[in-house]
């Protein structure tokens, strides 16, 4: 059996390998575009900033070492240029000599992953304009860096690589403006938690402008003119198009295969495309959400490289399957780890689902150890049946274990409420005995029976202001004091039973506190003397950050810019 795999990064490489774990004898023929193969293309930004010093350690493998452990024909800068399902062969180029030649296969699988998108503006193009995909791509910035020394840098797009790079040119000494039409950054999280990424991000100098359309570019005094409708030029000494990734499938879509959503190559759970003995895996096809049900696109390396495992299996005679895409993510932000799992309390809304939410502020390990820091989940659930749909998490230690134990509960069909019954490990270094998790089930249990009822922030302006209801700040005075909500009158929780003369119980009363928790108590205090009260959703602190947030996004649509 011969198989010829199109691209040697995450899935073609284990697609290989797993191939020869399984078949001794198969011919296996790998061709990628690139210099290199099995590279770690997570690791790409980290190199140009500096952190990773070695070249060669971004890639885990090299022809050389694949053949010798495997006995796979890596053909590196050769591109296929064509697929010709009815003979069973596909058209090469040597990019190197220029040959071309056409290669024979038994089975074929397509592995060519996404390419960074690039619209159709004027200047695409210019020397000074880089994409980052490859290992090549990623030596010819940092070459450039190394040689003209650029003092600023305009990333366009607000996605993961451009957030890594905005690290890294900032460890660099750099001036570093992000700029992109959605108004937050990180498109998997809710604008809600974007905006403490934001907070991050603005707090290590890197200016953000939210909200604007790029329409070109252009060279200018020795640097790049980023041209924005209705608004002045961003200037740099370089740009980066980080816009996002598309699905590469134009040979499939020349070959005629039956393509997906976005452009994608659809496939079958087997990862078989619609021509036979042709197989599809990675950024390149279309997928099932987990969630949702509804078919997507999901670039991330962990489903790449499942799915060239599975579509080894299958090749080999085996009866893999691939269930479903659930994008579980996380991210590093200079001194914070944003992450997240399943769908956004936006998109789950967009897909038709009725969800509720609880918001919490846990620490990272218990409160009497030394060094514990405060996170902020979200997390997500069908307001009925309380069926999980997906958290968010941003914090500085321990979100990437949590996020981990709340996409596992996902996969495993639990609740929201049955996360208070997961047997978590604990110790005062690195948890609570409630740990964050089980807290998020015990705030859903308490919405389930009717303990508790919550106002969010899209609520608070809505509140009247007249005295028909109660506003209720449960913090300390000195808290109060450095800042509240308009309107809001101040009555501590531990002061409550005995100021209750003071309020009116022919009115709803509307609680707030710091995370959350004190105004629950107060909530609870009310309800058993017969108040009507309702418990904002993440406490002050979370209303604060968000709201600072939008504020400076508003500014930035006056000023090009957020001033940091």
């Amino acid at each position: 059996m011969k198989v010829v795999i199109i691209g040697g990064v995450a899935g073609g490489a284990t697609a290989a390998a797993r191939l020869r774990r399984l078949d001794e004898r198969a011919e296996i023929v790998v061709f990628e575009r690139s210099g290199y193969v099995s590279y770690a293309n997570c690791g790409l930004p980290y190199y140009i900033g500096g952190v990773i010093g070695d070249p060669e350690a971004l890639t885990l493998q090299t022809p050389e070492s694949f053949f010798a452990r495997f006995r796979v024909d890596m053909r590196v800068r050769h591109e296929v240029t064509a697929i010709h399902p009815e003979k069973k062969t596909v058209s090469v180029k040597n990019l190197e000599t220029g040959a071309e030649f056409e290669e024979t296969y038994d089975k074929l699988i397509l592995s060519p992953g996404a390419k960074p998108t690039q619209p159709r503006l004027p200047g695409v193009g210019l020397d000074k304009l880089f994409t980052l995909r490859t290992v090549e791509d990623t030596f010819r910035i940092r070459e450039y860096i190394d040689g003209h020394r650029p003092r600023s840098a305009v990333l366009a797009g607000g996605g993961f690589i451009s957030l890594e790079l905005a690290e890294n040119l900032r460890e660099l000494g750099m001036e570093v403006t992000i700029v992109q039409r959605p108004r937050q950054l990180m498109n998997p999280f809710d604008p809600d938690m974007a905006a403490f990424i934001h907070a991050e991000v603005r707090k290590h100098g890197v200016k953000l402008a939210l909200g604007h359309t790029v329409e070109g570019f252009a060279e200018r005094d020795g640097g790049v003119d980023v041209l924005l409708k209705e608004e002045d030029p961003l200037h740099a000494d370089l740009v980066v198009l980080a816009i996002g990734v598309t699905p590469d499938t134009t040979l499939a879509k020349e070959a005629g295969l039956e393509l997906g959503v976005k452009g994608s190559i659809a496939v079958n759970d087997r990862m078989e495309t619609s021509a036979p003995d042709i197989y599809a895996v990675g950024d390149a096809v279309q997928v099932r959400h987990f969630v949702t049900g509804q078919d997507t696109v999901i670039s991330l390396a962990g489903p790449a490289n499942k799915q060239g495992r599975i579509a080894a299996d299958n090749i080999c005679g085996g009866d893999s399957r691939y269930s479903c895409s659930q994008g579980s993510s996380v991210i590093k932000l200079f001194d914070m780890t944003a992450a997240a799992t399943g769908v956004n309390e936006t998109n789950a809304k967009k897909a038709g689902l009725d969800v509720d939410t609880v918001v919490l502020s846990p620490m990272s390990h218990a409160g009497y150890y030394p060094g514990g820091k405060l996170m902020t989940m979200k997390v997500i659930f069908e307001r009925e049946t309380y069926r999980l749909l997906g958290a968010q998490i941003v914090g500085y230690e321990g979100v990437d274990k949590r996020i981990d134990v709340l996409a596992t509960a996902i996969r495993a069909g639990l609740t929201a409420i049955q996360l208070k019954e997961l047997d978590l490990a604990y110790a005062p270094p690195y948890s609570s005995a409630k740990d964050p998790v089980n807290m998020a089930g015990f705030m859903a249990e308490n919405l389930a029976m009717g303990l508790v009822k919550q106002f969010r922030i899209e609520d608070v302006s809505n509140l009247p202001r007249d005295g028909s209801v109660t506003l209720l700040d449960a913090r300390t005075a000195e808290e109060f004091a450095c800042g509240h909500i308009e309107g809001f009158a101040n009555i501590p929780v531990d002061e409550l039973r005995e100021r209750l003369g003071e309020l009116d119980k022919g009115k709803p009363v509307y609680v707030i506190c710091q995370s959350g928790l004190r105004s629950y108590i107060a909530c609870r205090i009310l309800a058993g003397k017969g108040f009507d009260c309702y418990n904002f959703s993440g406490g002050f602190r979370f209303y604060n950050t968000v709201v600072n947030d939008r504020c400076l996004i508003e500014s930035a649509a006056a000023c090009g810019m957020d001033q940091v």
